[in-house]
């Protein structure tokens, strides 16, 4: 099977829909299947090249704030999109935008079959422009995404059932499948038995967020709660991302330790994947208040690794989901309500460490390798059903 991959920039860094495709591939690849990728430039010169290359797009007046997002946008030149087209038995499409606008019509035209997976909400985009809450623009760009991109696609991944209930509501017409993006299947870093001063009440308590600074992840909801936690002389917060709102957030953040509600100096710092497994392998805690979120894979690596979560709970985030019970899930945008599950785990060091252990048990069945059987199911069911 010759498979192909269009986004904008698989190789941004920064933002979760690049990373998860680019694993998506190499697990795709490993199967034994031609994948290939019509793909903006890499912006590392010494990096990986797309097979079919796209120059970079800029847009005006935006362009620092995408850069911000870790996101980029190519040119869309339809000779270059017609030769891949030619080239592939199925083309995958990994966003909505201009770009698979031009290729879902090609794709048409050539007769070659298309699917698509649902990565990210109109609110993602709008949310940076302080419009998130805009119905009118955000519900636009929802059908124009439907009307122009994913009814030309046999089948959609929607990658958490909050996802489906939403492409339903709006009457998307593909066949749509229920499957995660899908964690790489590693080995679990913390230790079977807690450290010695793991109930030591002079030890700081380790909580983290991993993800993007920016609107919609919402940190400032986890800043909040630290005026309301007993626990918050004690906390050492740690956001292990980089996004629009660091500068904003890291002041926020400072104020709290410069005031005395915090005992501890938040740390701010991009990581790598090994950081990140080794640094939610060692947490307390792992907050996710993200308020518009279609999986969150962050947070899901993060429970891999024994981290219990703290998850908010909202209209247009499929992450609670993975919560295992009530203790991990709060109201979004309710800094009281996060407190009081954040200080019932910390004060209950035995249940959080056992529950770490079921969390990690509970990632087993997202294992990427049962992801991509998934999308090579959905790409002969495209192929099958070409021309009916």
């Amino acid at each position: 099977m010759k498979i192909l991959f269009i986004i904008n920039n698989l190789y941004a860094t920064g933002n979760g829909l690049s990373a998860s495709a680019r694993r998506t591939i190499q697990y795709l690849k490993e199967t034994g299947h031609e994948v290939k990728v019509l793909s903006g430039p890499n912006p590392d010169p010494d990096g990986p090249a797309p097979d079919f290359p796209l120059k970079h797009f800029s847009f005006p007046i935006f362009e620092p704030l995408i850069a911000a997002h870790g996101y980029s946008f190519a040119n869309g030149d339809p000779k270059r999109i017609e030769e891949a087209v030619r080239w592939a038995d199925v083309v995958h499409m990994e966003e909505p935008f201009v770009l698979q606008v031009k290729a879902v019509r090609i794709c048409r035209r050539l007769g070659v079959p298309c699917t698509g997976t649902y990565h990210l909400h109109p609110e993602n985009i709008f949310s940076s422009l302080n419009m998130g809450g805009w119905k009118f623009p955000n519900r636009s760009l929802l059908r124009f995404w439907r009307n122009w991109v994913f009814n030309f696609c046999d089948r959609v991944q929607c990658p958490t059932q909050n996802v489906m209930d939403r492409l339903r509501r709006y009457h998307f017409k593909p066949e749509l499948e229920v499957f995660s993006n899908g964690l790489i299947p590693d080995t679990c870093l913390r230790p079977a038995t807690p450290p010695e001063d793991y109930e030591d009440p002079a030890r700081p308590l380790l909580v983290v967020y991993i993800g993007r600074l920016s609107v919609e992840k919402d940190q400032p909801t986890l800043l909040e709660a630290m005026k309301h936690s007993a626990y918050a002389k004690r906390i050492q917060l740690y956001f292990a991302g980089q996004g629009p709102k660091a500068k904003s957030y890291r002041r926020k953040a400072m104020k709290l330790y410069k005031d005395g509600v915090l005992g501890y100096e938040p740390v701010f710092k991009f990581c790598s994947r090994d950081e990140l497994r080794t640094l939610a392998s060692r947490a307390d805690l792992c907050v996710h208040c993200a308020t518009i979120e279609v999986e969150g894979l962050s947070i899901m690596e993060a429970m891999q690794q024994g981290a219990v979560p703290v998850i908010a709970e909202g209209r247009y985030s499929g992450t609670s989901q993975f919560a295992l019970d009530r203790r991990s899930r709060f109201p979004e945008k309710n800094p009281e309500a996060l407190a009081a599950r954040i200080d019932w785990w910390l004060s209950h060091p035995a249940e959080r460490w056992e529950m770490g252990k079921q969390y990690a048990a509970s990632m087993e069945p997202y294992d990427i390798r049962k992801s991509v059987k998934h999308l090579l199911d959905m790409f002969q069911h495209a192929i099958d059903n070409k021309g009916r």
